[in-house]
């Protein structure tokens, strides 16, 4: 049987009088592709967030890799977001003045490896979403759906045991949508654990499981 990659038991998130999260409990195993559906204020931004170690819960546990993420330092958290979990967001986030290998490469900066390894890595990474011909180019030389590529690259260069991607599709048209899932799923068949955000119903009809929010809650 696969490991668990990430979960959530009773978790609640509160901020002040405003509950985000309430009592949620999920588990997601190596290998699988997962899909986060919600409306607006559901507790989907929350919920990657806390699956991300960008947050803390109120009250539970959320583990990553079987790592209790109450029991580790800020420190220790840091690492593992560098090092386990790859992150993608619907802003893209790349350095404007950075080539696309070199934002990629920035995705191992605290990994302790090389300059020389870090862009040997990141050019492997390019390769995988076809994206090897542009690694030259600077984000305003490149489309949207190609700026998403690259930051996949940058999420997937360390190898993580966990991909997390917030709305990846959201800044992007039809096709360039459609694409960026289709990738999605040739990463996920080369073993790559994957949870999105997404509002999109059609993206998420077409992975393997879907998980609900609504109110905080999971249906």
């Amino acid at each position: 049987m696969s490991e668990t990659v990430l979960e959530f038991e009773d978790v609640t998130r509160s901020y002040g009088d405003v509950t985000a999260l309430s009592h949620a409990s999920l588990s997601v195993r190596a290998g699988e592709l997962v899909a986060v559906l919600g409306p607006s204020g559901s507790g989907k931004t929350t919920l990657l967030h806390l699956a991300g170690a960008l947050d803390k819960p109120t009250s539970g546990r959320v583990s990553v890799t079987g790592l209790d993420l109450a029991r580790l330092s800020d420190r220790d958290l840091a690492g593992l977001r560098s090092q386990r979990i790859g992150f993608v967001f619907q802003q893209f986030f790349l350095a404007p003045g950075r080539t696309a290998l070199d934002n990629v490469a920035d995705g191992l900066l605290y990994t302790g490896r090389s300059r020389s390894e870090r862009r040997r890595r990141a050019a492997t990474a390019l390769d995988e979403v076809g994206m090897g011909r542009r690694s030259g180019h600077r984000p305003h030389q490149l489309s949207g759906g190609e700026k998403q590529r690259v930051a996949i690259a940058r999420a997937i260069v360390g190898e993580p045991a966990l991909l997390l991607a917030d709305e990846p599709t959201g800044n992007l048209d039809s096709t360039n949508g459609a694409k960026i899932v289709d990738l999605l799923h040739t990463l996920n068949e080369k073993g790559t654990t994957i949870v999105i955000i997404t509002h999109d119903r059609d993206v998420a009809a077409s992975f393997d499981r879907q998980i609900h929010l609504r109110d905080g809650q999971v249906q």
